[in-house]
């Protein structure tokens, strides 16, 4: 059993919940959304924008960290609190993503990966032992078990295969994660789980039981969002989250647009985080209650009114519509910082007040209300 992250569940409202996460650096309030800092920042945003959006918690990428600076490195300097100067907790993932993204730059086998970087092309190895030495060395609050994210569409013999493999190597992810602990008491991260399985119930069922009985403190969904269509992923949702212990955090992986958000969360998950803000808000598309808008199209060229009438974050308390687009346009700097800060702000705002909806008791309605007002006045499909 790993070091445990203390989760309150304060209440629930139908599947909806409402709880509390306390880590070392830090409480935070579920159903939370970590914003994603690949490198170690955010893109586009410095921490200071990241608090006055509201995050509690954000994300970083091992592979990349272990990359570039170096985990050794990162480890002299503090952890990532201390490197970054973000005194919030982290989570970092374990670098099992990669197995999947990497495609042609691995090769994996039962010790674990051997992979090319998409940097040098120098070789490396991950395996589950070597993941968690470099998230100590990161110092996340929460680290995730090294695991196999399987690709869709994947056979049943290949999902299986990969799900074996990955509970095996959550069981020497969590070794390995004791024996550092015990080394080193001082870095008190919490170790989580990540459920496998691809699109078929029965493994995904068979994994989260597999998992739980592990005792994690927390445990993740993974390999979903990875293509398959979203009424799969909303099946696998509700044949696996009955399975997990109700006194822990769920956490979704890499999930996604506010109606993907909202559907996970209608189904009991706590936690999410995607790059979809950041990246969408890059190519200047917006979120709004009236559904996503492509801020480049001609229509907002000389649209006076702020992207979101009530929001309260700088792009929309400061600037037009038109004077953002035209920063878009031209690609100023400043219109990529102020498009992802607004959607950081939309996506903390709307976890914000599903949380206040739980604790009153009006979650399905509230959700209700904004998918009715998204859908009804969506102006065009996101920016993908």
């Amino acid at each position: 059993m790993t070091k445990a992250a203390i989760f309150s569940l304060e209440r629930t409202d139908g599947a909806f919940r409402a709880g509390r996460l306390t880590l070392p650096h830090g409480m935070v309030e579920t159903p939370t959304f970590m914003p994603v800092g690949t490198q170690g920042s955010v893109k586009a945003v410095s921490q200071d924008d990241l608090l006055a959006a509201g995050a509690h918690i954000i994300l970083s990428n091992t592979y990349h960290l272990y990359l570039r600076p170096g985990d050794e490195l990162i480890a002299r300097r503090g952890g990532l609190n201390g490197f970054t100067s973000w005194d919030r907790p982290f989570l970092t993932d374990s670098g099992g993503y990669q197995v999947f993204s990497l495609g042609d730059r691995n090769k994996i086998t039962e010790d674990g990966v051997e992979f090319k970087s998409h940097i040098d092309g120098s070789s490396h190895m991950f395996t589950p032992e070597k993941a968690m030495e470099i998230e100590g060395n990161l110092g996340a609050d929460i680290v995730m078990a090294f695991d196999e994210c399987t690709p869709y569409p994947a056979s049943r013999e290949y999902a299986q295969e990969s799900m074996d493999r990955t509970t095996r190597w959550a069981k020497r992810s969590m070794v390995r994660h004791q024996t550092l602990l015990a080394e080193n008491p001082a870095r008190n991260q919490s170790l989580f789980g990540i459920v496998q399985g691809g699109t078929y119930s029965d493994l995904r069922v068979e994994h989260a039981q597999a998992l739980v009985e592990m005792e994690f403190p927390g445990y993740a969904l993974g390999g979903l969002s990875v293509g398959e269509p979203k009424d799969e992923m909303a099946q696998m949702l509700d044949v696996v989250v009955p399975e997990l212990p109700v006194d822990k955090p769920r956490y979704l992986m890499g999930v996604g647009y506010p109606e993907d958000i909202l559907s996970g969360f209608a189904r009991g998950i706590d936690m999410f985080d995607c790059v979809i803000p950041t990246r969408n808000g890059r190519k200047g598309m917006v979120f709004t209650r009236s559904g996503p808008i492509n801020l480049r199209n001609l229509v907002f060229s000389e649209a006076d009114e702020p992207i979101e009438e009530e929001c309260r974050c700088e792009a929309c308390m400061k600037y037009s519509r038109s004077y953002v687009r035209h920063l878009v346009r031209v690609e100023e700097i400043l219109g990529l910082r102020l498009c992802t800060l607004h959607n950081l702000t939309f996506y903390l705002d709307m976890m914000r007040q599903l949380r206040n909806a739980v604790l009153k008791g009006e979650a399905g309605t509230w959700s209700k209300d904004f998918l009715e007002k998204y859908h009804s006045g969506r102006k065009e499909q996101p920016v993908r």
